[in-house]
């Protein structure tokens, strides 16, 4: 996942700050027009910045595993593992698979929810202290320069017909690791030395077959699984297909049982603000309740195109499984971002929305955290990875799991 339509420079400007839990998650926070009452609330691990890097799938993902980590008892708050570690070994992964594809496989810094678990079951993780997310001296996550040299690497193996020699991945590894730091072979934690695999298992008490990817699209049956065409899903993983009321049942189930979600979604809308919203408002209300206003005079409010200021509880439209399915198949849906769900809120109109940890930095009103509406999530949702017991057992009979 990354942001295919719009990229938000503004996001590298900030850095990493501290960590939330259930129970410091404010109970209300009240800004700009809307009064959010948390009910309830899983742990999440320090608000983390990608900078310039389209490395939203591993942040979001890692944190996810934290939270699992700290939901089974083997970890707190405080746990930060390397982001990097798992960025290297899959762009790794990536180059090798391009070129026995002949340089047929989209090539870019983006990914999706599996190749987090992947990593994890095949190589481990290691700390974020073994193997920093930003090398000595850097500010922000920058992967320009990087981009650049790997690309035109991948391209020279692509006009090779894929016919490279042995020298060819050892270069590339070590562009990897001037740019991202060399992968550690042990890791300590908690006064333990483990191997990166071990550490998974032993030290945060990790099942990778414990995980599962739902979606939610029609031009595959229900309770089947395929693969999400979106150039990221690279290693052409598997969802389960389930509707769309199903899959806000999964979320909501996981939420109130004490895990966490993570969330791919499309982010280009109008109504995902900077500010820490997310919501699908109908249009042609807003337009006619701006007409006339100083926002009309800026924003322009007499047309069902405008782009809102959303400075409090809008109406929104309804979303149906049908609605989802043109969206995606009109390309309006794209798997442009992944975040980490691990809580539900309601507004001061008694309005469900899910509470969204970023990986933008404490940016925006809610520093880094987002409340986005149900509505939004039944509309823009690509998939979520859930721990299979969170499922309820009806759905999980449903899919054989």
């Amino acid at each position: 996942m990354k942001l295919t339509k719009y990229f938000f420079a503004v996001a590298a400007l900030f850095c990493m700050t501290a960590s939330f839990a259930q129970t410091n998650v404010p109970q209300k926070e009240q800004r700009n027009g809307f009064e959010f009452t948390t009910v309830k609330a899983n742990p999440i691990t320090a608000i983390r910045n990608q900078g310039s890097s389209g490395t939203c799938w591993a942040f979001s993902t890692t944190a996810f595993f934290e939270s699992e980590a700290i939901r089974n008892g083997h970890a707190d708050t405080s746990l930060s593992l390397s982001v990097m570690y798992t960025v290297t070994k899959n762009y790794l992964e990536k180059m090798r698979k391009f070129i026995r594809l002949d340089g047929y496989l989209n090539f870019a810094e983006g990914g999706s929810f599996e190749d987090v678990s992947h990593t994890f079951e095949d190589y481990g993780v290691v700390l974020e202290k073994d193997m920093p997310n930003l090398l000595p001296g850097e500010k922000r996550i920058n992967f320009r320069e990087m981009t650049a040299i790997s690309n035109g690497m991948a391209e020279g193996a692509k006009k090779a017909g894929g016919k490279v020699s042995p020298r060819f991945m050892e270069t590339y590894k070590s562009i990897l690791e001037t740019y991202l730091g060399k992968c550690p072979e042990t890791t300590t934690y908690k006064g333990v030395t483990y191997s990166p695999k071990d550490f998974v298992t032993k030290g945060l008490g990790l099942n990778m077959s414990d995980y599962v990817s739902l979606t939610s699209f029609t031009h595959y049956p229900f309770y089947t699984t395929f693969a999400i065409e979106v150039p990221d899903n690279w290693r052409w993983d598997l969802s389960y297909n389930i509707p769309i009321d199903e899959m806000i049942e999964v979320m909501d189930n996981a939420i109130n049982n004490g895990y966490t979600i993570a969330w791919g979604s499309d982010v280009s809308e109008v109504g995902f603000t900077r500010d820490g919203i997310g919501v699908v408002p109908d249009m042609e209300d807003l337009a006619k309740n701006m007409v006339g206003s100083d926002q009309a005079r800026w924003v322009g409010g007499n047309t069902a195109n405008a782009r809102p200021q959303i400075t409090g509880p809008v109406k929104e439209i309804e979303v149906t499984q049908e609605m989802r399915q043109e969206g995606y198949d009109n390309k309006n849906t794209t798997d442009d971002h992944g975040m980490q769900i691990f809580g539900i809120a309601k507004d001061q109109n008694g309005t469900k929305y899910y509470m969204v940890k970023n990986s933008w930095g404490p940016t925006g009103k809610y520093k880094g955290i987002w409340y986005v509406s149900e509505t939004f999530v039944r509309y823009k949702t690509m998939n979520i990875l859930v721990n299979k017991n969170s499922i309820p057992k009806a759905i999980r009979k449903k899919l054989g799991i």
